[in-house]
């Protein structure tokens, strides 16, 4: 036991849980619980929405993708980018056309109450299954420190960030993610220069090796309409069409993104703090690629195995190998990353569950709560998805690598979400029958893909979605409906 690492990681779980739990006090209305009040500023919306889109899978994930392989991955940045653009000129207008609590008041408004349940649904599905791997991939992190099976590190994290979850609401997860986006990137670059400090002939040799093993190659320009074509994860055009398409669908129509950007004071600022995000997400992706690089140079030159699963590469290496109180603050600034998500999550499931089921359905049965008691409901339905992420996250043991498990599990459900969006902001005809009808056939159709082919998970999205957007229309022409929405 290395008590000088394990006393920073303590003292770094206990301060981040008690500066979250400060926000308690400011929590009196369910719009300060899940829209922080509208209060924070446009960059600290900007950092926290990094947060939720990287997480743990990002940090043990990236580094094991360069040390397997090269630099393409980044290609799905520049989709990153496009779907930004997307979102701030088609999304953002209707978001804040007066006030909304979750994505998925939109659908309401636009087709009805159903489609408003169903999409939510699927949110709380999907959100459920691929945060189920992000806690287990935090779990392989503490495994790795403590020597604790993975059942118990996955019950620890998820106890110390529901309590601050609990207490300070959106506020809470908002600046926790700051201080932990803060912490994550700091120990990355930290660990970036210990382990080139460990690499004889520094960075020149890191060069060359790389450029011996191909790994600086970023960009795949190869285009044909063939299968080997579409199951190839990390091309110029997946990455960019396939990119934009899966980022469109989770920072456009996923409460767990879309929650954030509600929350900014204006749409101004909510547009502003999207597009500042991609920023810090390239420069991330790269940081962490890099860091992959710099541990392949290094187990090839001392002769050594990487450990199995490969996941655990990155953590296994700073513990080991970093000096002591070093190791403990870059293991720490993973366990940030986690936690970061992780509240996040358990903040948008329970908006979710409250304001697009429970509440809906008290106002349908003429029941009154007063706001007091709906942030009650708030904060136990926050606990309650707690207790489902822990036990999804024992399940997720058995998924594979953590990172394409977790960005596979939410693009084979992002484009049934996309396709009904699209067709309420871009359609007129298409009704409530045939959206749902539509979005029905889109999730089945995108099972199918992936248990019967081998394409690529980039691709889920773009198929889903244009399942899901030319059946909604189709259905709305066989049918007879009007512009109106009469048959």
């Amino acid at each position: 036991m290395r008590w000088l690492d394990l006393g920073v990681i303590v003292v770094y779980l206990l301060a981040i849980t008690w500066f979250g739990a400060r926000f308690r006090s400011s929590q009196k209305t369910l719009r300060d619980y899940f829209l922080g009040g509208h209060n924070a500023p446009w960059w600290a919306i900007g950092l926290s929405i990094v947060s939720a889109e990287t997480s743990t899978l990002t940090v043990i994930g990236t580094p094991a993708l360069s040390f397997n392989g090269n630099f393409q991955f980044l290609q799905l940045v520049l989709g990153y980018l496009l779907a930004r653009i997307v979102i701030c000129a088609l999304f953002l207008p209707q978001y804040f056309r007066g006030e909304m609590f979750t994505a998925y008041e939109l659908m309401r408004r636009r087709f009805g109450e159903r489609i408003r349940r169903l999409t939510a649904g699927t949110f709380l599905i999907l959100r459920a299954l691929a945060e189920g791997v992000r806690v287990f991939a935090i779990s392989l992190v503490i495994s790795i420190v403590l020597g604790t099976g993975e059942v118990v590190s996955i019950l620890a994290i998820v106890l110390l960030t529901l309590f601050y979850t609990f207490e300070g609401g959106l506020t809470a997860v908002i600046w926790t993610d700051v201080v932990q986006m803060a912490l994550y990137v700091g120990g990355a670059i930290l660990s970036f220069f210990v382990i080139l400090a460990q690499i004889p002939g520094g960075w020149a040799h890191v060069a060359d090796m790389a450029a011996t093993a191909h790994k600086f190659q970023v960009f795949d320009f190869r285009f044909s309409l063939t299968p080997e074509f579409f199951s190839r994860s990390y091309s110029f055009w997946a990455g960019l069409i396939g990119g934009c398409f899966l980022t469109t669908a989770s920072h456009g129509t996923e409460q767990l993104l879309v929650q954030r950007l509600l929350a900014a004071k204006t749409e101004g600022q909510s547009r502003a703090a999207l597009l500042a995000s991609w920023l810090v997400i390239f420069f991330q992706f790269s940081l962490f690629l890099f860091i992959g690089l710099m541990l392949f140079v290094h187990y090839s030159d001392q002769g050594l195995a990487a450990p199995k699963p490969a996941d655990r590469l990155y953590p296994d290496f700073i513990w080991h190998n970093l000096p002591p109180g070093i190791s403990g603050l870059v293991i720490a600034a993973i366990l940030a990353a986690g936690m970061s998500n992780l509240s996040a999550a358990l903040n948008a499931l329970a908006s979710t569950t409250i304001m697009d089921f429970y509440r809906p359905y008290l106002q349908k049965r003429s029941q009154y709560r007063t706001e007091s008691q709906f942030l009650t409901l708030a904060k136990w339905a926050t606990a309650g998805w707690g207790a489902i992420l822990f036990l999804v996250g024992l399940v997720a043991r058995n998924w594979g690598s953590v990172l394409e498990a977790g960005l596979s599990i939410a693009s084979i459900l992002y484009g049934s979400l996309l396709g009904v969006f699209l067709l309420g902001l871009l359609t007129k005809r298409v009704q409530e029958n045939a959206a749902m009808t539509a979005m029905v056939t889109g999730l089945i159709a995108m099972i199918a893909v992936k248990q019967l082919t081998h394409v690529a998970f980039t691709w889920y999205v773009l198929i889903g979605t244009t399942v899901t957007f030319t059946t909604g229309l189709a259905t709305s022409f066989l049918t007879g409906a009007k512009i109106d929405g009469t048959e």
